[in-house]
Order: structure tokens, then sequence, then C-alpha cells
């Protein structure tokens, strides 16, 4: 299955991890998981972030690796490693992440498909905020993607990825509220020391418009489109989940970040 057309059914899940980042990839980890074993169903996280800058896989493995988590962390982000993306993104001012987890048999053969899906949910819930904003990719984005989230035709205030296993498949999604100067001042540095030409003038934030949203708009937009398209359950985060996802979190942690202490903060 690709998407849940149809008025399927999705649980939506709105724990927050804004001092504790790494639990953040931890869990998408293990909700895919759960999806694919049959143990869950479709599933949908909107949390909200802490401070951080979130590794691609083709970073993880980029011989600067280190260096750049070094800086990262300098800078006062923490360095993670995210489930699906190939490219530095950094959680600033206000950011929400999205993890969509379906279940499906044949996932390979509906990437393209949970792009456009997804994609368009994201961009009818902004349309409805009055924002002009398409799908597309710029010219030097940070992280690119043919799925970018793209503002007034200029800058990127979104990305989605993917990651799959025999069963399910993960869609992510970093969304820029709030914090568009702090995502450039961070990026920039992380990206020289990763060795990787970006043009700064194309990262952006939904707020950086008169009279943009703030975070709470953004989720209720985004709530109801998804429910346009799924009946949304909201439920809470089951304890044992939560407790394997912090006990997981250090796996997620990029070289020279420590793992966090502080305590769990739910999102609204």
């Amino acid at each position: 299955m690709g998407t849940l057309r149809g008025r399927g059914m999705m649980d939506l899940i709105r724990t927050s991890f804004t001092a504790e980042p790494a639990t953040g990839p931890a869990l998408a980890r293990i909700l895919l998981e759960q999806v694919a074993g049959g143990e869950r169903g479709a599933t949908l996280r909107m949390a909200r972030t802490g401070p951080a800058v979130a590794f691609g896989r083709r970073d993880t493995v980029s011989p600067a690796y280190g260096e750049a988590a070094a800086v990262a962390a300098g800078l006062g982000h923490p360095g993670i490693e995210r489930l699906s993306g190939g490219r530095a993104t950094a959680y600033v001012g206000e950011t929400l992440v999205l993890g969509l987890t379906l279940p499906d048999r044949e996932a390979a053969r509906h990437t393209v498909q949970r792009f456009d899906w997804v994609s368009g949910i994201i961009v009818s819930a902004l349309f409805r905020l009055g924002l002009d904003a398409s799908v597309g990719r710029l010219p030097g984005e940070y992280c690119p993607g043919d799925h970018s989230i793209i503002l007034a035709g200029r800058r990127k205030v979104a990305g989605l990825g993917q990651r799959m296993i025999p069963g399910a498949a993960h869609v992510g999604v970093v969304l820029t509220v709030s914090g568009r100067d702090r995502l450039r001042e961070i990026l920039d540095p992380v990206y020289q020391a990763l060795g990787l030409d970006w043009d700064p003038a194309t990262a952006g934030a939904l707020a950086e418009s008169t009279g943009g949203p703030g975070i709470e708009m953004v989720e209720e937009a985004l709530i109801d489109s998804f429910g346009r398209e799924v009946e949304l359950r909201e439920r809470d985060l089951d304890p044992g989940t939560l407790d394997v996802a912090r006990e997981r979190s250090a796996d997620y942690l990029s070289p020279l970040s420590g793992p966090s202490t502080a305590p769990l903060r739910s999102g609204e």
C-alpha cells in the first residue's frame, strides 16, 4: 500500500523530545519495525524539536562526518543521525518533524507515490494558511531533493526523505516554521566542513513572510490536511516503546555529541 487514500485509519502521535533529540530517530526506527511486523498500524508522528543538526546517511559515510559533527556541537546543535534523508539539515527556532510510517509489502514500488502524496498534503496545508507553497528542487538548496517544499518559488522550508524495510516505509519531513537566519548560520559551517557547495539564500522558514503562521497554526493546518485524506486517531506513545527508544537513542548520536539526560517534554 503506497498511501492510505480512501479514509484509512492512521494513529497520530505527538510526543516530542526537545531536550533529547537522538530519541526522535530512534523512535522512528522502532515505529517502522512495529508497522512492518504488524504490531502497529499506519502512524503519523508530528513533533517539535530542540536544537540539533540532523545528518543523513550520505553524511555519515563521509570522511568529514566527525569534523562536521564537532562543528555542529560547537554551535550548540548536537549532531544526530536521522532515519531518512541524504544530507544535513538543522533544527532551529520552531521546527516540526513529521514521520509517516505506512505498511507496504511492496514498499520500493511506491516510493514516488508516497513522496507525491505527502508533499501534496503539506502544500495543501500551507495553502490554507495563505502561503505560496510548491513542490520542487531549488538550485543550491541544502539536502537537495525533487520533493522539497518551496515558499514563493525562492526558499526551501521543508525536505522529505524515505526509509524502507521489508513490510513498511517511513517518510520523514523536516519543516522550518521560524529561524531562517539561524538555519543559515548553522548549516553554512557544517556544509563547509562536509565539503558541500550550497546557496544559503535558498534556506527559508514559513514565518519569514509578513504575518507568517506560528507553530500552533501550522500544526493545526497539517492535522486538518492529513485528516482530509485519512481518519486520524490521536494516541499517546505507550511506555514500553518510549523506554526502548530511549535505550536506543545513543545509536543515533553523531560522533563527539554527548548524550542528553534532560527529561521528556511532550508536544502540545
